[in-house]
């Protein structure tokens, strides 16, 4: 992936390289693949915990490796049984051994009382549609800043108009996660691009492909995929489009029309990387450890936060601000 294919200023992502793009519905996705720096960072599932929730808003988090810095993925949130759900607005590193109280977390679930109590838990990464509203509020210390927009985002999919967050990620689990099994997961994979309709919606980039692999399910199933599941549901009040045939008699012929298939689907994606607008983003260091710094971007159609180690990117989560992302008529997305 070269930086003319990407128009990402105060970025250099040519050391990695795009993979065959794959596609389901209006939901597209390019695999990443570059340097797998294994051994240095731990993934978020097998070695980062949730280890107390204190109160509204107060949640701990621990690193209980020996060795390894964990990066905390932007915009984690934690599902717990009988338990206060809450997300994180920010980023942040933990060193190997290390407990973290953050005061500014945000509680996904109005209204409903208990505490983490060693039940079972499992996390997701916030729906790109509430991502910006999440990063504005970083450290920001108010449990219940997310519950305007988690409400406006329930009344999308004409739920109840509350902020629960488990209304969608929750109780449109079985939905969602078919996205896993319908767009798959490369060896060696260490990101990827995500694509709603003909728009970029977002570029995931993790420091080794253990890590990439913990954090696939929670960013195509639920930070990407609730907005296609979103789109799918509108497209099909306006006809949904017909899947791609192949009219081939012989195995020979399938595979030359499969191929086919993908050539177009990648010049597509390339034509789309093209059209997104350059970007340069305001950048804001919000962290160092050790040569690691955490850094925020702010652009006009996209924003994140993302790690540099020596000026190269380790991790990145950049994604689509909603303004951009849905600013076209759905008819036009469900033409791209």
């Amino acid at each position: 992936m070269k930086n003319q294919e990407l128009a990402f200023k105060n970025f250099d992502f040519s050391p990695h390289e795009c993979g065959i793009p794959q596609q389901s519905g209006l939901l597209t996705v390019v695999p990443i693949f570059g340097q797998d720096l294994d051994g240095k960072y731990t993934g978020p599932l097998s070695g980062l915990k949730l280890n107390r929730v204190a109160g509204y808003g107060n949640v701990e988090l621990t690193n209980p490796g020996q060795t390894g810095v964990a990066i905390v993925p932007l915009h984690i949130g934690y599902i717990q049984d009988g338990a206060q759900n809450h997300a994180l607005c920010r980023s942040v590193f933990i060193a190997a051994g290390q407990k973290l109280m953050f005061d500014d977390a945000c509680c996904v679930q109005q209204s409903q009382g208990g505490y983490l109590e060693g039940r079972e838990q499992w996390f997701f990464i916030l729906p790109v549609q509430l991502r910006w509203e999440a990063l504005k509020l970083r450290q920001k210390k108010d449990y219940s800043k997310l519950w305007n927009a988690i409400s406006n985002l329930n009344q999308q999919f004409a739920l109840p108009s509350r902020g629960h967050l488990e209304q969608i990620i929750t109780r449109q689990r079985a939905f969602l996660t078919q996205y896993q099994s319908r767009l798959e997961l490369l060896s060696g994979q260490i990101g990827a691009l995500f694509f709603l309709g003909d728009k970029l919606a977002g570029l995931e980039i993790a420091p080794t492909a253990a890590y990439f692999q913990e954090m696939w399910m929670p960013l195509v199933c639920f930070c990407y995929g609730t907005a296609a599941m979103y789109l799918e549901q509108k497209a099909g009040s306006l006809g949904e489009q017909s899947p791609v045939t192949f009219a081939a008699s012989s195995l020979l012929q399938l595979r030359s029309q499969l191929q086919e298939s993908r050539h177009r689907l990648q010049s597509k994606v390339t034509s789309q990387l093209a059209n997104t607008p350059a970007e340069q983003f305001n950048v804001q260091e919000e962290e160092r450890f050790c040569e690691l710094r955490l850094k925020t971007a702010l652009g006009n159609n996209f924003a994140g936060q993302f790690v540099e180690e020596k000026g190269r990117v380790v991790y990145a989560s950049i994604f689509a601000k909603p303004e951009y992302l849905f600013s076209q008529p759905l008819t036009n997305l469900l033409a791209a």
